[in-house]
């Protein structure tokens, strides 16, 4: 029975209490998620042109190198500081393969590509990573829905126009190699997201183990490959390497490591809208790169294969 408002009660005075001064709220997003998100949207987004101006004049896959290498130190000793243990071989072992495909085949064959292709041409082809999701996903045995296949032929349409166009001009293997790299960042992250889930291992020690074995596979091919680095190099390639090294690897791929633990997929790999938009622009803004139909076109069809993949059906 509810007793009448004038009736002196000490628990119904702290009830009115507690209805009036609400407890406090967690906000509706976490802030980490809009920190983490802002930066692979805009630090990526840069990288694509410092990359560039790194392989002008510097060997691509040794640079790519000291810079994991460096990045990976780092975050190895703020890990530790943290009070992560160190990691046993059988965990380096299994993150061997993640750090290949994300650094090696996800960022050196852009470094390598980027020698004759534009920076904004191998943005808008890095934006297919998502549908190569997709593409691995069915092969793992989940079958795409109607609107996953549409999404894999309209990105399949968009660069076929952008091969026709000015931003994706360069040598034959460069293309073929920018055209190589989503699909390895994209099966790197499958398995990164596989290791976060069953081991638990902390971000700053995650993240800085792939950095370290892509950098140790990346310092072995550059080697194989016979690079060096030149006696004299422009102070602007190396301020675009330095860039690179704290936001590019520190700052941006901490807070996608982050996301993937922490964010559905479809978020976590939302930045691929963004990117090459804004990829294509500070290419043409900075460096004067063509800026033609055909790039706009490919952009267009691209980023919407992607909305497509990551976009949620409308219920029946």
């Amino acid at each position: 029975m509810v007793k009448p408002v004038g009736t002196h009660n000490p628990s119904a005075a702290s009830l009115n209490m507690t209805l009036r001064i609400p407890a406090a709220v967690k906000p509706a997003v976490d802030p980490r998620l809009i920190a983490s998100l802002a930066a692979v949207y805009l630090i990526w987004s840069s990288t694509y042109l410092a990359m560039r101006i790194v392989v002008a004049e510097l060997p691509p896959l040794f640079t790519a190198s000291l810079r994991y290498s460096a990045a990976g130190l780092v975050m190895l000793a703020i890990a530790r500081r943290r009070g992560a243990a160190w990691p046993s071989a059988r965990q380096w072992l299994r993150v061997v393969p993640v750090g290949a495909l994300l650094f090696l085949g996800g960022n050196g064959f852009v470094a390598i590509a980027e020698r004759t292709v534009s920076s904004g041409g191998a943005a808008v082809v890095c934006a297919m990573m998502p549908l190569w999701t997709g593409v691995l996903a069915a092969a793992g045995g989940e079958r795409p829905s109607r609107r996953e296949w549409l999404s894999l032929v309209v990105g399949f349409v968009g660069v076929l126009v952008l091969m026709g166009g000015p931003s994706l001009q360069g040598e034959p293997a460069h293309i073929a190699l920018i055209l190589l790299a989503p699909l390895c960042w994209s099966l790197g992250s499958i398995l990164a997201r596989r290791h976060a889930r069953s081991d638990q291992t902390d971000t700053f020690l995650s993240s800085a183990m792939q950095m370290l074995a892509g950098g140790a596979v990346l310092a072995a091919v550059a080697m194989v490959r016979g690079e060096r680095l030149p006696a004299h190099a422009s102070a602007g390639s190396w301020l675009a390497l330095g860039y690179l090294l704290v936001f590019g690897s520190l700052v941006a791929f901490t807070a996608y490591n982050w996301l993937l633990r922490n964010a559905r997929p479809v978020v976590a790999t939302s930045y691929a809208y963004v990117n090459p938009i804004l990829a294509v622009l500070i290419g043409a803004v900075v460096s004067g790169e063509a800026l033609g139909v055909t790039t706009l076109v490919a952009n267009v069809l691209i980023v919407g294969a992607v909305a497509l993949a990551l976009g949620k059906p409308r219920p029946h």
